[in-house]
Order: structure tokens, then sequence, then C-alpha cells
């Protein structure tokens, strides 16, 4: 069962440092520090490790260097994907460059006048894809769980100026569905990650690299309830400045009956973005059912 809490690791002081680097010395100073923190991580973080060795070698199916080595990459990039964040959203001076596969998927939604719900994953850089939504010109609401720590949140907020869109906090209240419903009949685009719950939250089960794995009920059944049109959006880290955007054609889910669809279309997505960015896959807890 996975084990996740919903909080991210990391202290103020690390932020700090790191962004003090970036307003002096761009990014490569702070890539360059960055390899001894994915260093430490990578030999002291076993409760995270763990899993993602795991992902390499049996699912990945990887030999047992090769995972060693991807494991050092995988804490490698998702430093870097943090460090992109906080430049791109404090518009920070950078060098990166972007392609957008499936923009028009996004624009049409947006001009179909219905709102529509946009699915992601722990998979890239999700901040950065939230960020460059605004070239839809479209109102953007992005549901997530507020765990991260509250001295770290402002802090990130006090240099980025806040994220550019509204955020929708999942509650045990759910006072969350009230708010997407409010979007979503604005017609508005309502993001969401689709592969994380915390315990006692409702799921589906999936194959996904050939394992089955649980995924939350809430976004499938959002979909199949509202039925708005849904995309699939994910952004890459392809090199050191240059991100690849993807978003699939939109379909429209009507029903609890297509809930399994749209899971089905969701996970195969997934899989087949898994298989293209390996090192990209940043769910640090065992999320395969065993």
């Amino acid at each position: 069962m996975p084990s996740w809490q919903g909080k991210s690791k990391g202290n103020k002081l690390g932020y700090s440092i790191f962004i003090a680097i970036l307003r002096y010395g761009g990014v490569y100073p702070a890539y360059f520090l960055l390899r001894f923190v994915a260093a430490y991580y990578f030999l002291f973080s076993w409760s995270s490790s763990r899993p993602i060795y795991h992902y390499f070698h049996t699912k990945a199916g990887f030999g047992r260097f090769k995972s060693l080595i991807n494991l050092y990459r995988n804490y490698y990039v998702f430093g870097q994907t943090i460090i992109d964040k906080v430049v791109v959203m404090a518009d920070m001076a950078n060098k990166f460059t972007f392609d957008f596969d499936g923009e028009q998927h996004l624009r049409d939604i947006v001009s179909g006048g219905k709102g529509g719900i946009l699915l992601s994953a722990h998979l890239g850089n999700w901040e950065v894809a939230g960020h460059l939504f605004k070239r839809l010109q479209a109102r953007i609401n992005i549901v997530m769980f507020d765990g991260e720590h509250e001295r770290i949140k402002e802090y990130l907020s006090s240099v980025t100026g806040g994220r550019n869109v509204n955020i929708i906090v999942l509650k045990d209240d759910l006072s969350h569905i009230y708010a997407i419903n409010d979007a979503l009949s604005n017609q508005e685009l309502v993001c969401m990650h689709a592969d994380r719950f915390l315990p006692g939250n409702k799921t589906m089960t999936a194959e996904l690299l050939g394992s089955p794995a649980q995924f939350p009920l809430g976004p499938f059944l959002l979909a199949s309830t509202f039925r708005v049109p849904v995309s699939a959006v994910f952004a890459f880290k392809e090199s050191a400045t240059h991100y690849h955007f993807y978003a699939t054609e939109p379909r429209i889910y009507s029903g609890r009956r297509q809930q399994e669809q749209a899971l089905k279309d969701f996970v195969g997505e997934m899989e087949e973005k898994i298989r293209k960015y390996p090192t990209q896959w940043f769910n640090y807890y065992d999320f395969w059912e065993e």
C-alpha cells in the first residue's frame, strides 16, 4: 500500500541557499551544488531510494548497476525540476526553451466553452507546466494536497510571487468539490494529479508497467460526473534548459460506467511517458501492490 503523506521534503535553509545562488549565479552553479545534495539522498535516504530502485530494477527492467546509476540521476533531475520551477515562476533571467506538443487540444477545450479537466502525474515538472498554462489565456484551477511545510511555502511565495493560478485545496469536508463545480460552471480549467492518494481515500486498480497499482478514484469520478473534456498533460525536461510539453486529445466520459475507461486511458498515457522518460518518475514510496 502507498504510504505517501502529502508532504514535500526539504527545509527553508536549503531553499534559501539555492535561491541565493540562482539570483547571483544562475542555474548552472545551482546544478553543480545539486550534485552533492543528490549524492546525499542517494547514499542516506533509503526510505525514498528503495521504492525508486525497485521501480528501475523490477518495472523498468534495468540491471542492478544501471538501476543504481538511474537512482542517482532521478534525485539529480528531481532537484533540477525544483530549481527550474523557482526560476520560471519568479521570472528570473534564464535560457529555458519549450516545445508544445498538443497545445491546440487545450485551446480547443478553452474555445469549447464548457471548461475542462487536465490530468497529470508526478512525472516531469508539473509546476513548470502549470506556469506555462498562462499561454492559454484562461483561468486555471489546480487541485492539490496542501502538504508543504508552511514556512517553506511562505518563503517560496515571497520569491515567486505565488502561483499564477487559483489553488483548490483538497479537504476532508469535501468543500473542494463545490469549488471544482464552480470552476467548471464558469468554463474554467481544472488541473489535478491522478496518481496519488492519502490513506483512507477511495481507489481504483489498474495495471501499470506489468503490475497492479492503485489510483485515486476522485479524478476519474469527477471526469465522468461533470462530463467535460478531459486531457492528460505532462512536461518533461529534455536537456539542461529545454522542456517538452504534451497534451492529449480531449475526451468526454459520460456516467460512472466510463470511470474505468478514463482510468485506462490515463494510465496508458502515463506508461508511455514513463518508458520515454524513465528517470523522471518521482514517486518516492511503494506505488505498486505487492
